[in-house]
């Protein structure tokens, strides 16, 4: 995101936005609860700030602005004036340089996962590799259903969805699911455990899907077959 001189530039904000206070109320100590989360909240500023203006961060006029609306005094834009420039910014320029670049991470780190030994990439862009072949000779069509185990995570390794940990296996119509799924198990047999690295245009496409799948999402799953139902 940003550079190495940026980061330092955005890191010494926070300090002299901790100097402002400082002058107050002494170094700065975290003795109780409320002290914790002050500066708990002065770090998450700080992130939001990082990952919403990138390139186009001003330090001296984020302190300045920081600074008004905590002392209430010598602030050049009310506070409704304020909300509007900020979610406009965030609409047409924040929000789709985040998408662009989560999009780019994700062509990466498929293009350097393809060039893994152990990992095979169809015709269609699905990538899979073999965990564990089992001793099943059946392997499901597209009209069958399927009894699994799943683990599905972002290439960030977030968690959104595991019936591992719900210990609880799941059964579905193999043509009721995402196209990488209903390519990728009919490439297994039962008793296999494979691992499928499913890109955005196999799975939910440029939408996001619930809180954690962004647009342009690649879908990683271990998936084990247990049993194919004709």
């Amino acid at each position: 995101m940003l550079k190495s001189m940026k980061k330092a530039s955005i890191l010494f904000a926070v300090t002299l936005m901790a100097a402002s206070v400082s002058a107050q109320t002494g170094a700065v100590s975290m003795k109780t609860a409320a002290d914790s989360v002050n500066y708990a909240y002065g770090i998450s500023i700080a992130n939001q700030f990082k990952k919403m203006m990138d390139k186009d961060a001003n330090v001296a006029l984020f302190v300045a602005g920081f600074n008004a609306a905590i002392s209430g005094t010598d602030q050049k834009l009310t506070n409704e004036e304020a909300n509007r420039r900020y979610n406009d910014y965030n609409t047409k320029v924040a929000q789709p340089r985040v998408t662009a670049k989560w999009k780019e991470d994700n062509t990466k780190f498929l293009e350097d996962n393809k060039k893994r030994k152990e990992v095979i990439t169809t015709a269609s862009g699905l990538q899979y590799e073999v965990l564990r072949k089992g001793e099943g000779t059946v392997s499901p069509k597209e009209t069958d259903k399927v009894e699994v185990h799943y683990h599905g995570t972002m290439i960030t390794g977030e968690i959104f969805d595991s019936s591992v940990q719900r210990n609880k296996t799941a059964t579905f119509g193999l043509n009721q699911v995402i196209r990488g799924w209903t390519e990728g198990l009919q490439y297994m047999k039962e008793g296999d455990k494979f691992r499928f690295f499913i890109p955005y245009n196999l799975a939910y496409g440029e939408q996001s899907r619930g809180a954690t799948i962004k647009g342009y999402s690649t879908l990683i799953f271990d998936v084990e077959l247990f049993k194919v139902n004709p």
